[in-house]
Parts: structure tokens; C-alpha cells; sequence
């Protein structure tokens, strides 16, 4: 579609003359020589731009810039104005106008202002549509999981999301905390700031503080220049601390500081820099066995599990094993350009007979796996069989006794909707025993 420009003024000889001028540029514009019926204009017709004179009878220049961004269109306003006036444009400008043009101008600039207008909004659309994108993907919709486990742990990103207390993940690996983490960022106040993860076990202790602190140049050998460190690159956003568990009793200390000060002192420095962040961390270790075992500080603990959230494995799921199955199917088969009808019957059987030790990461590789693999429109249980999956689907056949408990805990606090006292007397426990069933203590 062609951009669409409102031309106001209350001088029909300029409302004609630039109308003209604009409408060799390409585009389509309509032009108004009264305030008020550029103002129902603005309520009726989606527009791009609207070039108009500040000085009007009824409805100014102003007005119809408030207008203009009460609007469903949201269109770059750019002022006209003589030389006396000009402090007023400028305040518009202020209250949001994109630009003025002070009267006498040349034709050529109004086509020039024009033109940067519809570069902006279309780049600020551009954006719009991106960030929009990048929150479906790793927003709170991202964490795929029709189960009452993963629904619980959506519903807690959605109430912490304006928080911006500290976040715990724990569960096992391969559950998706990072996903959550990447949710927890996305769905808060702090998206448009940067996420900045590091995985504490992944990174030489040697090495640690300096990336997450920073240092100075001469600090230590090979330290030819200054570093910023972790900790400043996410000011104004979110630091994710994976494998917080491996993190070094050493450096231990120095991040409670931080996270109490939110101040940081690179090494070999002497000055503190105020950082702005909010911390989400994550373990697949029971960091209170952890923290008595005298690996962990207590206080930092309690400093970083403000807001604790548990991420269910799939075997607590498995009404989430297709959906996520699906999801994986249909990624993979578009990155590698093949058209693939699903699962046949037996391979969903079998895919939910899994125990599925690896949790989500190991179903998503075995169906990347066996999309590659697969020369039918539908994928096989040959497809999906790898040796190591064959015995632990095998093992699966024979659940153990928590597991057969686990399970119809599950089915009674779905047959009850939820409510725990309903489900405590089909049960015969007391709702205190199930609450702390369900809290996995």
C-alpha cells in the first residue's frame, strides 16, 4: 500500500500546492484546510504521516498532535510554523512531533522530512513486529506445557514478571530452565535491556571472576585492556547465573556484595560502578543439601531464592509429551525443508512409554534425530529407537513405586480439578500430607 498523508492547513493554496508536491513523491495524500475535519479524519482513516500548519482556527496544530497519538495509527506528526512560533513547535516536539518546518520552506524539504518520517515509522514498526516475535518465542507462551506442573510454573512467571526480586530455578537437567529464565526476562519490565547468561560450571574459576566482574588493563598477565564484565553488560536487564551450584566458594562473597549493593569492583580496581539487574539463577542440585554440606553460603542462598521455582521433569508430564513432541516435529522438519505428516501410533506409544532420563533436551534431540532419519511421510518407532532409549523405555514398562503414586496423586488432583481437600479424602491423608507431596518435600 501506498503511505498515506494527511495534509492540514487553513491556507487552501498551501493545503493545494503541497498535496501536489507530495503526491508526485508516490504516495497518497489527501488534503483538509480545517483543524476539526482532519480530526475525524484521524479517528476514521489509518495514516503515516500527517504534515500540518500549528496555527489554526477550532483545532490547532496541538491538538491534532494529541490526537494523532491517542490513535489506533499512531502517525508521525511534523508541525508547520512561522518564525514566531517557533518556541511552540519546539515544545511539540517535546510532546512527541516528529518535526517542524518553519514558513517560507522549500518543497524539497517537505519531501525530505516526509521521507525521514516514513523511514522512522516504518523502522520503528520493524521493531514492533521483531519484539513481538522474539516475546512469542521466549515469552511466558514459549514454555510449552498443557500439564498442571508446567501451567503452575507459567502462572508464576506471569505473577513475577514486574518483580524484580531474585529467581531460583531448580529441577533437573534438560528441563527447560533456561527457557523459563529467558520467559521470566521477556515477560518483564526489563525486556527491552539486554539478558546476559553464563554458566558458572562452563567457565575455568581462574577466568570466572574476571568475567563476571570485570578487570582493569594490568590486572593480571594478559590483561592488555580493560573488561567490563558480566554484571555492566546486563545493567538494565537481566543476569541468568546457570549451574549456580559450581559457582566457587571464593567468589562466593564478592556476588552477595554485589547483589546486596548492586555495586561491582572489576579487579585490580579501585572504584565501584553502580549496576542495575535482576538476577534469575539456576540448578539442577539440591542447593540446600548443597549449602549443609558447607559448599554453599547460606545467605547467598536466600539472597538468590527469593522467588523459587521448581521445573517438573517429564516424567511428572507426560501429558506434555506429544505437544512437545509436535512442537520439535514440525521445527525440524522446516529447518531441514521436509514435509512430514506426524508420529504413527505405535511411535507416540512408544514415545510416551520413555522415561526420558534427559528430560525435554533428550526428547528434542531423538526427534531431530529421527526427523533426519526418516524416509516416510510419518515417523517410525525405527526412527526414534537409539540403543540407549530402547533400555530405558524398556525400564519404563516397569514404573517404580513412587512413580505409581506420583501418577495417581496426579490423576485424583485432576478428576478434582485441583482442590486439595476433595483430593486429601479420596486419598485418606491430611491436606498438609499432600501439600507437601506436592511440594516435593
Amino acid at each position: 500500500m501506498k503511505p498515506r498523508i494527511l495534509v492540514v492547513d487553513n491556507d487552501e493554496g498551501m493545503v493545494e500546492m503541497l498535496a501536489r508536491h507530495l503526491d508526485q513523491e508516490g504516495w497518497d495524500v489527501t488534503g483538509l484546510t480545517s483543524g476539526a475535519a482532519a480530526r475525524s479524519a484521524l479517528q476514521r482513516a489509518e495514516l503515516d504521516v500527517v504534515l500540518t500548519d500549528l496555527v489554526m482556527e477550532e483545532v490547532d496544530g496541538l491538538a491534532l498532535l494529541r490526537e494523532a497519538q491517542a490513535s489506533a495509527s499512531r502517525p508521525r506528526v511534523i508541525l508547520m510554523t512561522a518564525f514566531g512560533s517557533l518556541e511552540t513547535a519546539i515544545e511539540a516536539m517535546r510532546q512527541g512531533a516528529f518535526d517542524y518546518l518553519t514558513k517560507p520552506f522549500k518543497l524539497a524539504q517537505v519531501g525530505v522530512a516526509v521521507r525521514r518520517a516514513l523511514e522512522d515509522r516504518q523502522l520503528r514498526e520493524e521493531n514492533r513486529r521483531l519484539r513481538a516475535e522474539v516475546e512469542c518465542r521466549f515469552g511466558p507462551d514459549a514454555v510449552l506445557g498443557k500439564s498442571r506442573a508446567m501451567q503452575t510454573v507459567i502462572e508464576q512467571v506471569r505473577a513475577i514478571a514486574a518483580s524484580d526480586a531474585s529467581v531460583l530455578l531448580f529441577g533437573e537437567s534438560g528441563t527447560g530452565k533456561e527457557l523459563v529464565a529467558r520467559a521470566i526476562h521477556w515477560s518483564s519490565p526489563r525486556r527491552d535491556g539486554p539478558l546476559v547468561t553464563v554458566n558458572c560450571a562452563a567457565i575455568p574459576e581462574a577466568l570466572l571472576e574476571s568475567e563476571l566482574f570485570g578487570h582493569v588493563k594490568g590486572a593480571f598477565t594478559g590483561a592488555d585492556r580493560r573488561r567490563r564484565g558480566l554484571f555492566v553488560e546486563a545493567n538494565g536487564g537481566t543476569l541468568f547465573l546457570d549451574e549456580i551450584s559450581e559457582l566457587p566458594m571464593a567468589l562466593q562473597p564478592k556476588l552477595l556484595r554485589a547483589l546486596q549493593e548492586r555495586t561491582v569492583r572489576p579487579v585490580g580496581g579501585d572504584e565501584e560502578t553502580a549496576v542495575d539487574f535482576r538476577v534469575v539463577s539456576a540448578t539442577n542440585r539440591d542447593l540446600p543439601v548443597v549449602v549443609r554440606e558447607g559448599k554453599f553460603r547460606e545467605d547467598l542462598y536466600y539472597r538468590l531464592a527469593v522467588i523459587p521455582i521448581r521445573i517438573p521433569s517429564l516424567r511428572e508430564r507426560p501429558d506434555d509429551i506429544p505437544l512437545l513432541a509436535g512442537h520439535f516435529i514440525e521445527r525440524t522438519a522446516k529447518k531441514l525443508g521436509k514435509r512430514l505428516d506426524g508420529f504413527s501410533e505405535d511411535a507416540l506409544t512408544w514415545l510416551c512409554a520413555h522415561r526420558w532420563p534427559g528430560n525435554v533436551r533428550e526428547l528434542e534431540n531423538i526427534v531431530e534425530r529421527a526427523v533426519t532419519l526418516a524416509r516416510e511421510p510419518l515417523v517410525t518407532v525405527a526412527d526414534l529407537r537409539t540403543e540407549f532409549a530402547a533400555v530405558t523405555t524398556e525400564t519404563a514398562l516397569r514404573p517404580t513405586l513412587t512413580e505409581l503414586v506420583d501418577g495417581y496423586v496426579e490423576r485424583v488432583l485432576a478428576e478434582t480439578k485441583g482442590d486439595k481437600g476433595a483430593a486429601a479424602k479420596i486419598l485418606g491423608i491430611s491436606v498438609r500430607t499432600l501439600q507437601r507431596r506436592f511440594k516435593g518435600e
